[in-house]
């Protein structure tokens, strides 16, 4: 791993309905709440030995066929694409948790065997009960989002590529040890992302192997690196980190399993600035730098200034669009941008 000074603040003593997470957000400020999770049964039994970590997870399995990723010694844990950009370098199947969990537990004592990895399933549709006995007990709906995701991850030894996520993140190390390398969003232009289509995990990724980055090709690496911070989690600490910061997760131990909660101050009835993105490499990218530059600051007259900004100065009743979006109000919007798109 490449050196890194820069340590991500620890906090211990609190529990999960302390968390600040007004400060973490607004503050921008990546935070780990140590051994806030200990006391989770799966934690317990982790620390006990990886049998009793894959034992505790299959008293919920009700036979539900994961998605697994599957890599050949060669990858070393780094999911990603292979020399040439033109594939992915892995493999994908669906396996039941049973068989899943034998061949990692088959490969536990190998040194640069094949890696294996279960990446954010559900864990209430894939291992229900789980939660009710491994749970922070956090009320999420009070953040602004009535449904936050709650999701697993299994394998043994695996790296998922630097990639920043939509949504808010807090991560539970629950079997084994992580590493986090964490990067602010600023951060993307020095991270040189990967092709948006097709991805390992559904988010484009950085093209630089962090172990060993290749600086004549990515010289920009290095600016990216002086921002850098890293967070060592050992089991049942707690991670939490704001939504579209970039971020490398080392799985360091022969047997892992992280569990995580995503969620959005964003109602529900919003798309997701995904499609904004994409919409805007349709309509805008490949116009003239001074069009575009025009356009920069009509967004953010519109867009990235003050919600309120554009509407301030007209009659309430003649604000349309510029008023605050409700579900009514989101939903004719976007029919009236599918009949625009539908051209």
């Amino acid at each position: 791993m490449i050196d890194i000074a820069r340590r991500t603040p620890v906090v211990e003593g609190l529990a999960a309905g302390q968390i600040p997470f007004d400060e973490i957000l607004t503050q921008q400020r990546p935070t780990i709440f140590r051994g806030m999770a200990r006391d989770w049964p799966l934690v317990r039994a982790g620390l006990a030995s990886p049998r009793a970590a894959m034992d505790h997870l299959l008293e919920h399995d009700r036979g539900e066929r994961f998605v697994a990723y599957i890599g050949a010694p060669e990858i070393k844990g780094r999911f990603g694409y292979d020399a040439e950009v033109s594939r992915l370098n892995f493999q994908t199947e669906r396996a039941p948790l049973r068989a899943f969990l034998e061949r990692v537990e088959q490969q536990l004592h190998v040194v640069d065997g094949p890696s294996f990895y279960i990446g954010s399933s559900d864990i209430d549709a894939y291992l229900p009960g789980l939660r009710a006995e491994n749970d922070l007990g956090l009320d999420l709906a009070a953040l602004g989002d009535a449904t936050p995701l709650a999701s697993i991850w299994i394998g043994n030894r695996t790296v998922a590529a630097a990639h920043y996520d939509m949504s808010n993140n807090i991560a539970v190390c629950a079997v084994g040890r992580r590493r986090f390398t964490l990067l602010p969003p600023e951060q993307v232009d020095n991270l040189y992302p990967g092709p948006l289509d097709p991805t390992p995990g559904g988010q484009a990724v950085s093209m630089v192997d962090f172990d060993a980055p290749d600086l004549a090709r990515f010289p920009r690496f290095r600016d990216a690196l002086a921002a850098a911070q890293v967070a060592e989690l050992e089991p049942g600490d707690v991670l939490v980190y704001p939504a579209l910061w970039w971020h490398q997760v080392e799985a360091l131990d022969p047997f892992n399993v992280l569990v995580n909660y995503w969620w959005n101050a964003a109602p529900a009835f919003m798309d997701s600035p995904m499609n904004t993105l994409l919409h805007g490499l349709l309509s805008l990218r490949d116009r003239p730098d001074f069009e575009k530059q025009a356009w920069k600051k009509l967004f953010d007259y519109y867009v990235f200034g003050p919600a309120d900004r554009a509407g301030a100065h007209l009659p309430e009743a003649a604000r349309g669009d510029l008023s605050p979006l409700d579900k009514r109000k989101a939903r004719r919007l976007r029919a009236y941008l599918l009949n625009r798109l539908n051209r």
